[in-house]
């Protein structure tokens, strides 16, 4: 069962301990936390409360946009997991399935070992996986996340949600923790899926936009 991002909200009370830092981090997160809460406008499977134009809502929360009504991607980036510069723009010309997760995220943990399957299915193929780590408090946990689960594609950490937060509405923006999306080799958002995936779900994602013309 997908966790909708507006069921998120941290209570700011209970990061009233001691230190300016933690205090500092704390406000961040809870302001995250509500404009999350904004953006989130359907906690159903399609989605099609905020669809772009051309939008195709799919069945079992997986919804998909015709190429020529396909709008940009974000430009997402920021440090991996290990603390090195990461960015959707590393990789032109790729597929890119970004996948948005928390190692607190139970349906995270379910599906996690399919993208990793996927991934090593895919690579030599065009296709680069992305993950986007959120609302982990440390770096810590994300990382021992990948490693129970062997994954070998990176990861974002974005632990107050603002890469998240650079998906308007209306784009196929996450609306749910797991999210996946993919990306066309031209950048732009193809599908979505609110929900955790199965290995014939990232199938039925990735296929179709790997068998468009590479020009």
């Amino acid at each position: 069962m997908r966790t909708p991002l507006k069921a998120l909200r941290l209570p700011c009370e209970t990061f009233h301990m001691s230190g300016k830092p933690r205090l500092r981090l704390a406000a961040v997160l809870c302001a995250a936390a509500a404009a999350l809460t904004l953006t989130g406008c359907s906690s159903t499977g399609s989605g099609s409360g905020d669809a772009q134009a051309g939008f195709v809502a799919g069945t079992g929360g997986l919804d998909t946009v015709p190429v020529a009504q396909r709008k940009a991607a974000p430009a997402i980036g920021g440090n991996d997991l290990a603390g090195k510069p990461t960015a959707l723009a590393d990789y032109p010309g790729k597929i890119v399935v970004i996948n948005v997760w928390g190692s607190w995220c139970s349906p995270c943990r379910d599906e996690a070992k399919n993208l990793e399957q996927a991934y090593d299915k895919y690579k030599d193929q065009g296709v680069q996986f992305l993950g986007i780590n959120t609302r982990d408090l440390s770096v810590t946990n994300a990382q021992r996340f990948e490693q129970v689960n062997s994954i070998g594609y990176p990861s974002i950490f974005d632990p107050d949600g603002t890469q998240i937060l650079k998906f308007p509405k209306g784009s196929l923006n996450p609306q749910t923790i797991p999210t996946t999306l993919v990306i066309d080799r031209r950048g732009r958002l193809a599908a979505r899926a609110m929900k955790p995936l199965t290995s014939e779900d990232v199938d039925a994602l990735i296929a179709p936009v790997l068998a468009e013309p590479a020009s």
